[in-house]
């Protein structure tokens, strides 16, 4: 017994040091160790975890990510109601809530609170003994979603709170939300995957944050500013919301750090006018400013309607909208064949720019909004950026609208269109589809994929434009002739790219795989079919239960390998490519080698005797991983011609380098 409790004490030790290290990191942005002195911390103490797991507890910091998906979330029932402010959108409005506060609470002097409005999605953070233990989504202010375990993934809520006498019971209001760069990554993955990119990013923060999958929401990277809580059962009770929010940064919460103290209305107006101007150059999306009274006793003298608090309002910042009649709805096909309703709008001028034409996203989108063929809408940027349709106003309606349908062909090439279950985009799977061929060709060329050097954008553009390339298989029926009458484009650069297409034609199954374009099928799931199946002839025969048969293909993944090779015009490609000669080669199989096994490299730099692609294939075909950013799981940095940020990244890691000499060097000696 003296050994376990020796081992519980060690292992609470671990614990209190981590979630220290994580408040500096992702809270205060001041870390004090190393990513690798942090890991090493993170290993010990999941290996005691593993060792004794009787001593495994939901604030660990192994436990962020934990469980098995959810089917539904359970509801969260707020302990007291989470009301919606009301919103000035003028000086003149603001000036009006400073006259009412002062006319209600009989003084003259109000000392306010200004914070900004970040645009994300409300949560509730419920504490007990200094641990937390369940939170969720504001809902409709009295019963929200629990959704615990996601909120776990987000690193700067902390499972336990700081100081030797957090309060007994506390309740904590934030704002989750995703900051730009992550919604740019993510949406730029979206669109890879033939997914539909998130509008805003309140709706990404909103989506991520209700993953049934909480591994999903870890993924996504969101971020937290708590605003506000209830003390419940606590010693403390503070006098004034901006003591509040001094007490909970001593928590360890992550408060906004632009919050202002102010003393009058015309500070607020200042600050107002301020912020819309310099809201662009912060890395998360706000959409006004959030005015409260600082007093708690004034705020409580004060109380609240049933819907708003009288102490509080929201200070927005000036709308972009315009109202315009959608004259059409047409259907626009992407590059990875997906289908997007558009709405063919009267020209209208929003925020400076002329909009005849705002995207409806999927036909879900439409029915949820009910636009009509002939409806007037009120249409706004999302984001400043993306013109979208806000609402329509039906009270306009002469009844001669007409209700729109997706078709159930593809517009462009004719082929049916499939709706993969539990998704709101319609595709067309036909890879010679004209729409797609532009992008499907560069995708092709790529280095990942069939390397054809010298088939660049320009070249690719010109060829289909001009009629020489209807399809991928048009490639290699490519004359010199007929590739020396293209712009910039003389006989040599013309043999190189013959010869080019020619090399192309062996390249490994997997990158053959890859080049077809499946949905969902990336460079790994290539490698896992080209190593199952080991032949194309009978990849293309295999059924969705063959496919599902394969370690690391889900149920998704197999359909939409089995769609894509049940369609007629892809089958005729592919038939049209080995008979033009193309022979994908069997992948050869290596055993793992003893240095690259398991471990993560990146490149950086001009690489000479490999393109990095090359180098790429060969750490993984030994058994290793190659990742695009230096991280605390990077094992090697190899570093070739003129490195950029990534060495600089990698020395103050203390991360090994490898340069390319030592790399071959390696690769010789292991044969």
């Amino acid at each position: 017994m003296e050994e376990k409790e020796k081992v519980r004490r060690e292992i609470e030790k671990l614990r209190e040091i981590i979630h220290y290290h994580d408040y500096r990191y992702y809270v205060l942005n001041s870390p004090e160790i190393s990513d690798a002195e942090y890991d090493a911390l993170m290993r010990k103490l999941e290996e005691l975890e593993q060792k004794y797991p009787e001593f495994i507890t939901p604030d660990s910091p192994t436990q962020r990510v934990a469980g098995k998906p959810q089917e539904a979330f359970p509801p969260f029932i707020h302990s007291r109601p989470l009301l919606s402010l009301n919103n000035a959108f003028s000086d003149e409005e603001i000036r009006e809530f400073d006259r009412r506060v002062k006319r209600w609470l009989g003084e003259n002097e109000i000392e306010y609170v200004v914070e900004l409005k970040i645009d994300g999605l409300a949560v509730n953070l419920r504490y007990e003994n200094g641990v937390f233990v369940r939170g969720g989504t504001r809902g409709d202010g009295l019963t929200g979603e629990d959704v615990t375990p996601n909120l776990r993934t987000i690193r700067s809520i902390p499972l336990r709170l700081q100081g030797s006498a957090p309060p007994r019971i506390i309740e904590v209001q934030g704002e989750v939300f995703m900051p730009k760069k992550d919604f740019e990554k993510l949406n730029e993955e979206r669109k890879n995957n033939g997914e539909v990119p998130f509008a805003n990013t309140r709706n990404a923060a909103a989506g991520s944050l209700r993953q049934l999958d909480p591994s999903i929401t870890a993924k996504r990277h969101l971020d937290i500013f708590v605003y506000s809580a209830f003390f419940i059962e606590s010693d403390y009770q503070p006098e004034t919301h901006w003591e509040a929010l001094q007490y909970l940064k001593e928590l360890g919460f992550k408060v906004n750090p632009h919050s202002t103290l102010v003393s009058s209305v015309e500070e607020v107006i200042r600050l107002h006018k301020e912020w819309e101007e310099k809201r662009k150059s912060l890395d998360y999306d706000i959409d006004g400013l959030v005015v409260k009274v600082n007093s708690l006793r004034q705020q409580e003298k004060l109380g609240a309607t049933t819907k708003s608090p009288r102490w509080a309002i929201a200070f927005k910042f000036q709308p972009t909208y315009g109202i315009t009649r959608v004259i059409d709805i047409e259907v626009n096909v992407g590059r990875t064949g997906t289908l997007t309703p558009v709405a063919v709008l009267e020209p209208v001028e929003v925020g400076g720019v002329v909009i005849k034409r705002a995207t409806l996203h999927n036909e879900d989108e439409i029915r949820r909004k009910d636009v009509r063929i002939g409806d007037w809408v009120v249409v706004g940027r999302a984001g400043e950026v993306i013109p979208e349709i806000v609402k329509v106003i039906k009270e306009r309606r002469s009844g001669e609208e007409k209700f729109f349908t997706m078709p159930d062909k593809c517009p462009v090439c004719g082929s049916r269109v499939y709706r993969e279950e539990g998704e709101v985009a319609w595709r067309c799977i036909n890879a010679s589809c004209p729409a797609q061929i532009k992008e499907r060709i560069k995708h092709w060329a790529s280095r990942a994929a069939m390397d054809i050097e010298g088939l660049g954008e320009k070249i690719v553009e010109q060829l289909v434009d001009t009629g020489l390339v209807k399809s991928i298989p048009d490639l290699y029926r490519l004359t010199k002739s007929q590739l020396e009458r293209l712009e910039r484009m003389g006989p040599k650069s013309a043999e190189n790219l013959i010869n080019a297409l020619e090399r192309s034609k062996k390249r490994p199954l997997f990158r053959f795989i890859f080049a077809l374009g499946i949905r969902h099928v990336g460079e790994y799931i290539a490698q896992l079919l080209a190593k199952h199946f080991k032949d194309i002839q009978k990849l293309r025969k295999a059924t969705k239960e063959d496919l599902l048969k394969i370690e690391g293909i889900g149920p998704i993944v197999a359909d939409s390998i089995a769609q894509f090779f049940a369609n007629p015009e892809n089958q005729r490609m592919i038939d049209e490519l080995l008979n033009l000669g193309i022979e994908p080669q069997p992948l050869e199989e290596k055993p793992k080698s003893s240095f690259f096994a398991d471990k993560t490299f990146v490149i950086t730099g001009a690489l000479e005797r490999f393109s990095r692609d090359e180098a790429k294939s060969i750490i993984e075909e030994r058994g290793g991983k190659v990742a695009n950013t230096v991280s605390s799981r990077t094992d090697f940095l190899i570093v070739g011609k003129n490195p950029g940020s990534k060495l600089r990244e990698a020395e103050s890691r203390k991360i090994p380098i490898l340069t390319e000499e030592e790399f071959y060097r390696i690769l010789d000696q292991e044969g």
